[in-house]
C-alpha cells in the first residue's frame, strides 16, 4: 500500500472504464451494456452525449490546498516525489504558473488533465502548454464540461471536442476525430473519451483506445532509447 502523503486525502482521478471495440489491459475495466448502450445508441431523458479527444501521456492533476497549488499524480501523491522525469517536470511548471493556476482554483478544487511534455506512445507537435485539462473537482464533485470551459478556457487548453448532442457509436465518433486528432500528434491519436451529462451533473464516463496502441512504447524503460519530449 502506497503510504506517501495524499495532500487530497484520496486519489485525484478514477479509471473509466471502455466501450467495446476498445483495446483494454488487466487492469482495465469494460462498460456495462447499459452505459454502452446511453454511450452509442440510447440515451437517457435530458442526457447528453459529449465525445473529446483522449491525449496520450501522464493523468496529473493540480490542486489547491491550504492556499497552496500542488501538482499531482492521478493516485493522489505530490508530483515531485515522482522519480518519473515527466512529472517532475510537470511539478516544476505548476510552481512556474503557480499564480495563474491559483487563480482558476478555489480551495479544496483540482483540475485533471493530461501532462503532455514526455511522449508515451504518441508524439505530438504541440501549438499549446503541454497541460491539457479536462476535469474540474469541486467539493469533492465532478463539475461539468461547461463549469469547466467557464473557469479555465482561454488560459488552459481542453480536449478537442468531437462531438455534442445524442448518443454516438465507436464507429461514428472515430471517424470524425481522424487520425491525428487536433492537438498535433504526430502517431495515430488514442482514442475518445464520451461524457454523460444532464441538467450539467455528469452521470457518467466511457472510453475508446485505439487496438494497435502499445502503453509506453516510447518511454526509455521500455524502449531502451532516450526520452522523447514533446515539449
Amino acid at each position: 500500500m502506497d503510504a506517501r502523503e495524499k495532500p487530497l486525502g484520496r486519489k485525484a482521478y478514477f479509471k473509466i472504464p471502455h466501450l467495446p471495440g476498445s483495446r483494454t489491459g488487466k487492469a482495465d475495466r469494460v462498460a456495462p451494456e447499459e452505459l454502452v448502450r446511453r454511450c452509442t445508441a440510447l440515451a437517457r431523458d435530458g442526457e447528453e452525449v459529449i465525445v473529446q479527444e483522449k491525449l496520450d501521456g501522464s493523468c496529473v492533476a493540480i490542486a489547491k490546498v491550504k492556499g497552496e497549488v500542488i501538482a499531482l499524480g492521478r493516485e493522489g501523491v505530490r508530483a515531485s516525489e515522482s522519480l518519473n522525469p515527466g512529472r517532475q517536470k510537470f511539478a516544476r511548471w505548476v510552481e512556474g504558473e503557480a499564480a495563474m493556476l491559483g487563480g482558476l482554483l478555489k480551495e479544496g478544487e483540482w483540475l485533471v488533465g493530461k501532462w503532455l511534455a514526455l511522449a508515451h506512445s504518441t508524439r505530438y507537435l504541440l501549438t499549446h502548454v503541454p497541460f491539457v485539462a479536462f476535469d474540474l473537482f469541486s467539493g469533492g464533485a465532478q463539475l461539468s464540461i461547461d463549469l469547466l470551459k467557464q473557469r479555465v478556457g482561454g488560459k488552459l487548453p481542453l480536449p478537442n471536442l468531437i462531438h455534442r448532442g445524442g448518443p454516438i457509436s465507436v464507429e461514428a465518433a472515430l471517424a470524425l476525430l481522424g487520425s491525428h486528432g487536433a492537438h498535433g500528434a504526430v502517431d495515430p491519436v488514442e482514442g475518445a473519451v464520451w461524457r454523460l451529462e444532464r441538467a450539467g451533473e455528469v452521470r457518467s464516463m466511457a472510453k475508446v483506445v485505439r487496438l494497435e496502441k502499445v502503453d509506453g512504447v516510447l518511454l526509455p524503460e521500455n524502449s531502451g532509447l532516450p526520452a522523447v519530449w514533446n515539449a
